[in-house]
């Protein structure tokens, strides 16, 4: 079951009331000040030079002297890695916001209020600060029901609001004020220079299988929690998150640990830079089972964007139906079959070298009249196989990458045809 990460009621956060089996051991201090040395004398490596020749000690003893010893400098490796996390997990903090959303469901008599708990990341667009968040953490609240805080305690109220259905993208204005409207109104700070820091993006389209990366949140309600893990996947797609569906998908799959309540939280490199924005979960038991998704931060940011400049996201609209039933392998190809509809073959760019052609694509079942297909004069059975620089792998892929380029301006695409490969460009119009 996949699960949509924002909705945990914040009161759920604490385990006496949920009875969450979580051990009393106290209140968590992350200060470094409270790592204090035990009862237990710390133990240092016994150089080599010694082992053997303490008097009373077996050979047995030497041996295993030797072997932590080497143990201890192998995991100095690790060592410098975990210093690394720390490093990205203190410099990135100040920029996740821990975010509690006010909602009420039903009308009259019927209606039950609630809390909800998720993560947003601060960015900084226009010049100006913005909170990005999943649309579902805070979808059904308004304004003055929304509570921020940052890392050092201090509470933010959000100006403004937009939201994107098509990808579960939202974004707040960030004012320079702290405070809640719920708790008695807000209060100038001091100066705009106080506002936390925007994050760092990175290009998201970078990032490989097997990157380490990092995810920052508030899992049931623990705020600015770090977990570190691999970049499992990328490209998911046609996932089912809850009761709402999210028509531009092309998600980033994570092993890190996500829970509910991570979502809207940032997920990064090593270098501090976000990559994605955490939105959901495979899970049977409701936490994290090793399965996470995150938005490319390329497209999140696109999305973000579109909603500060023009209150909407200007989804393309290309004007094909494509056939549900098409595979890849069905169709014959031969590489250096290159010509194109507007340049001569010797002109056309050869994307697809000889030994790297790669089986994908999208066959076109049906062109719309007047639409941007039939200008560019894309046919039926038509296979679609590279749109705007991206190799096209289905329908889901084309559907994403059409949704999310701009409209208005020439897009470069590669199409099979009849055996032969062509170039030709099309200009997309803003999806009604």
């Amino acid at each position: 079951m996949l699960t949509a990460l924002g909705a945990i009621p914040c009161e759920r956060a604490s385990a006496q009331e949920t009875g969450t089996p979580f051990s009393r051991i106290g209140p968590i201090n992350t200060d470094e000040s409270f790592y204090q040395p035990g009862p237990f004398p710390r133990t240092e490596p016994v150089p080599r030079a010694t082992l053997g020749s303490i008097p009373g000690r077996s050979q047995a003893d030497a041996q295993r002297d030797q072997l932590y010893s080497e143990l201890a400098e192998e995991v100095a490796q690790f060592d410098r890695l975990g210093n690394l996390v720390r490093h990205v997990s203190q410099l990135v903090k100040p920029s996740v916001i821990h975010i509690e959303a006010h909602k009420v469901t039903g009308k009259g008599p019927s209606s039950e209020s609630y809390d909800e708990a998720g993560s947003g990341v601060v960015l900084e667009i226009s010049g100006e600060r913005w909170v990005m968040t999943n649309r579902h953490v805070i979808h059904g609240a308004t304004v003055d029901q929304i509570t921020m805080r940052t890392s050092d305690g201090r509470r933010w109220s959000p100006e403004r609001i937009l939201m994107d259905a098509s990808t579960d993208v939202a974004v707040m204005k960030l004012a320079a004020f702290s405070g809640s409207s719920r708790e008695g109104g807000s209060r100038p700070l001091a100066s705009p220079q106080s506002l936390p820091p925007a994050a760092r993006l990175a290009d998201s389209n970078r990032v490989q299988i097997g990157d380490f990366v990092i995810a920052i949140g508030s899992p049931f309600g623990l705020s600015h929690s770090v977990t570190f893990g691999i970049m499992s996947a990328k490209g998911r797609r046609d996932l089912s998150l809850g009761e709402e569906r999210i028509d531009l998908q092309d998600f980033f799959q994570t092993d890190a640990a996500i829970n509910p309540g991570n979502s809207g939280g940032p997920l990064l490199n090593l270098r501090g830079e976000v990559i994605g924005l955490n939105t959901a979960i495979a899970s049977s038991s409701g936490g994290s089972e090793g399965i996470g998704f995150a938005i490319p931060i390329n497209m999140a940011a696109r999305v973000a964007e579109e909603l500060i400049a023009h209150g909407q996201l200007r989804r393309g609209y290309l004007g094909v139906t494509l056939d549900p039933e098409f595979a890849a392998t069905e169709f014959p190809t031969a590489a250096g079959q290159y010509a194109s509809m507007k340049v001569s073959p010797d002109a056309a760019i050869d994307v697809y070298r000889d030994n790297e052609l790669k089986f994908g694509g999208a066959r076109v079942k049906n062109v719309r009249a007047g639409s941007p297909a039939e200008s560019a004069r894309l046919q039926k059975d038509d296979i679609i196989l590279q749109f705007d620089g991206y190799r096209i792998e289905d329908d889901d892929h084309l559907v994403a990458r059409v949704g999310m380029a701009p409209t208005g301006q020439p897009i470069e695409m590669v199409i099979l045809r009849d055996g032969k490969r062509y170039r030709t460009e099309v200009t997309l119009k803003q999806m009604q």
